[in-house]
């Protein structure tokens, strides 16, 4: 059996658009059924086995982002929340100031400008596609008032993927804090938030884990938890949950804190079985394939009298091609391209291409011919 055949994706569609929401795995939907019907029979009998899904999935959450212990990992909504929780649980003074990329996603980016408001901090935006060397252009721009220095692992327009050793090892030793936005990367390779020595990272499971929407890991540096204040309190992020009734209480000593009630028990069902298979698979593999289906449709864009726009060098690429044509205008392009059923984005002024480790070969071959028919057609 293929590795496509773990998915159920209509025949009439070609999905590039990982980097985007990815379809779900066949066993992510038999898991979220088979809940939902036991659920329905049984309610809050095997509430236990409840708890069960969640530590599995606590424990392929510190292997996918290589943390110590599962009691590293906390689930919140979604990456804004994750990175929300950091800007503003952190103590600003004016004058800080905070350094990340023009081309960050809005969310990372909207909540360090309503910081900058709030405490009269300031942004120093960095251009790192105009720059050989991003994390250098990064780097330059701190000083002894930089509190955050926070970047996407891969940029969602440009496919830009970020060399976070580089950024962590230089900023380890300062007192900078390190913080990435990961969505674009678990999932799609190999990330280490030790070897990284990040101080936080979110991640939406929605894109590269083949999760839901709703459900995002979030990791903090444990040194560092003390550091955060808590703008969200409930039953849930306290040191002894499901003791209702004690007067007083004391906050969670692990990531727990920052949960702060009942989790989405569905989405811990329907990303466990994701993350499960992610793991059966191997990163190691997950990230040959996905660099095969790359370099094809890098190769096949090109012969297309297309322009990358994605950095050519195997290192700063993850799961991300972005092309403009030359011979069209890439809107109409991507318009035509979505009315076939290839799904794709349009994305930093051209179009962008997401396939993941189980994208068959011919769906790759079925899109560039539908791609070359409309490059051929005319304006």
């Amino acid at each position: 059996m293929s590795y496509s055949d773990l998915f159920e994706l209509n025949p009439n569609l070609v999905h590039l658009n990982h980097a985007g929401v990815a379809p779900w795995p066949r066993a992510t939907v038999k898991a979220v059924t088979q809940f939902a019907y036991e659920n329905a029979s049984w309610s809050t009998r095997r509430y236990d086995t409840w708890l069960h899904e969640e530590q599995e999935l606590r424990e392929l959450g510190r292997w996918l982002v290589d943390a110590e212990s599962k009691d590293e990992i906390a689930f919140l909504k979604n990456t804004s929340e994750g990175i929300s929780s950091v800007a503003f649980g952190l103590d600003w003074q004016a004058g800080d100031n905070i350094v990340l990329a023009q081309e960050e996603f809005p969310s990372n980016r909207i909540p360090w400008e309503a910081v900058a408001e709030r405490y009269s901090a300031e942004i120093r935006w960095v251009d790192v596609n105009a720059t050989e060397t991003p994390e250098h252009a990064l780097l330059e721009q701190v000083d002894s008032r930089t509190r955050v220095l926070t970047t996407s692992s891969v940029h969602y327009a440009s496919g830009l993927k970020m060399n976070l050793p580089l950024l962590g090892q230089a900023l380890h030793d300062t007192p900078t804090l390190f913080c990435v936005d990961a969505i674009q990367s678990l999932g799609a390779h190999s990330l280490s938030v030790r070897e990284s020595k990040i101080d936080f990272l979110a991640a939406d499971s929605h894109k590269w884990m083949l999760g839901p929407e709703g459900i995002a890991l979030f990791w903090v540096r444990p040194e560092l938890y003390e550091r955060l204040n808590l703008s969200q309190y409930g039953w849930h992020m306290v040191a002894r949950a499901g003791q209702y009734d004690e007067a007083t209480w004391e906050v969670a000593p692990d990531a727990r804190r920052f949960e702060c009630g009942s989790l989405n028990t569905l989405g811990i069902y329907a990303l466990r079985a994701s993350l499960d298979l992610l793991h059966q698979v191997g990163m190691i593999d997950v990230e040959e394939r996905i660099a095969d289906r790359i370099q094809q449709l890098d190769q096949s864009l090109r012969a297309l009298d297309c322009r990358i726009l994605t950095p050519s060098e195997p290192d700063r690429r993850a799961g991300i091609l972005t092309f403009s044509p030359s011979r069209q205008e890439s809107g109409k392009v991507y318009e035509q391209l979505m009315e076939r059923g290839i799904l794709c984005a349009a994305r930093g002024g051209g179009i962008r291409f997401s396939p993941h480790f189980y994208t068959p070969a011919n769906a790759l071959q079925f899109a560039l011919e539908a791609l070359q028919e409309i490059l051929d057609s005319g304006p």
